[in-house]
Formats: C-alpha cells, sequence, structure tokens
C-alpha cells in the first residue's frame, strides 16, 4: 500500500466492512471488478485523485462525480459505500481502502500478487511463465500479475512476490558481476 500508517489504520477496518458485505451478498468478486476498474482510473488521472482529496470542495459534487466515473450499472453497495467514506470524509483514503479489499480477496482466493517489472511489454506466453514461476515458488492457487515497463532493465524481469525479489534482469546481473568484480580487487 502507499499510504502511511494512520491512512492504513483508517483503510483496514473500512476494506473489512466492505469485504463483510460483499460476501453476504455473493458478490465479493464483482466488487473487486469494479474496485480494479476505478483504482485504473485513479492510477492514471492524477486530478481526480486531487479531486476527490481535496477537502475545501463540495461533498455532492465528490458523490455526483463518483457516481458517473463508476457509472449506474455498479453494485448498490458500492456506489452507497462511496457515498459514505464521502460524508465521513474517508475519501481521501479511497485508495488505501481498495488496495486493502484487493489483498483480502486475493488471500480469500488463495492468490498471489506478482509485479512484474519487464524491460519490453511481457507476451501472453511469458506472461504465463512467469505465472507458472510464481506459482511454484509460493505454492498460490493463482497468481495475479501487475505488469509494467522499465527499459532501464535493458533485458529480463524483476519479480516481487510480497517481500521475495526475483532479479532476473540484465541490469541486476551487470550490477552483480560490478560487485564481485570490485570486491575482488
Amino acid at each position: 500500500m502507499k499510504g502511511s500508517l494512520l491512512t492504513e489504520g483508517i483503510a483496514e477496518p473500512y476494506a473489512q466492512a466492505l469485504m463483510s458485505i460483499a460476501q453476504s451478498n455473493n458478490s465479493a468478486e464483482q466488487l473487486g471488478e469494479e474496485i480494479k476498474a476505478l483504482n485504473a482510473l485513479l492510477e492514471n488521472s492524477p486530478e481526480l485523485r486531487g479531486f476527490l482529496k481535496n477537502p475545501t470542495l463540495d461533498d455532492q459534487k465528490k458523490k455526483a462525480v463518483l457516481l458517473q466515473i463508476i457509472g449506474e450499472d455498479a453494485s448498490p453497495y458500492f456506489i452507497n459505500f462511496l457515498k459514505l467514506l464521502v460524508d465521513k470524509r474517508r475519501i481521501f483514503v479511497l485508495e488505501e481502502i481498495t488496495e486493502a479489499y484487493l489483498a483480502l480477496l486475493r488471500d480469500m482466493n488463495q492468490t498471489v500478487l506478482a509485479e512484474v517489472t519487464s524491460a519490453a511489454e511481457l507476451s501472453d506466453a511469458q506472461k504465463e511463465a512467469v505465472e507458472n514461476r510464481v506459482k511454484e515458488m509460493t505454492d498460490a492457487a493463482q497468481v495475479e500479475l501487475k505488469t509494467s515497463v522499465d527499459p532501464a532493465l535493458i533485458g529480463g524481469v524483476i519479480v516481487k512476490v510480497g517481500s521475495q525479489v526475483l532479479d532476473a534482469s540484465l541490469k541486476g546481473q551487470l550490477r552483480r558481476i560490478g560487485l564481485q568484480l570490485s570486491s575482488a580487487t
């Protein structure tokens, strides 16, 4: 998560409450998809994040924008939850809450999150190979990949699963060779 201990302390109970509501209505997966869509919008729009976090803006405007963004077809539980966050002035921790919810959903589904950084966009076969390798490493039933591209890696990938990091990039290999050479002299 991106937040401080304070925002994480606020986010966890809200995420757990949202999960409880979703599970009691058999909509945990559907809500997870809606949250992923909202997170993608927030990630790609610093303006939207700033708008929602601005405490001086009118709550009704925030609710209207959120409803317009997620659509009227979104689950009523999610719509009401977002309105509650605005009313309780907790919308500033929306991203932390949604990330905590997705973590709970992954735990429920025995899924691990693998953050993969590669020098170039991965093909479907490469993604499948990374998923299989992560399954071997973690004994997880499923793997959720979060990919990003960093041309500075030159080639290869860096895979982060929890606190484990597997650096199979050319940049990492060159750095290790450099360290070995400097320690040998």
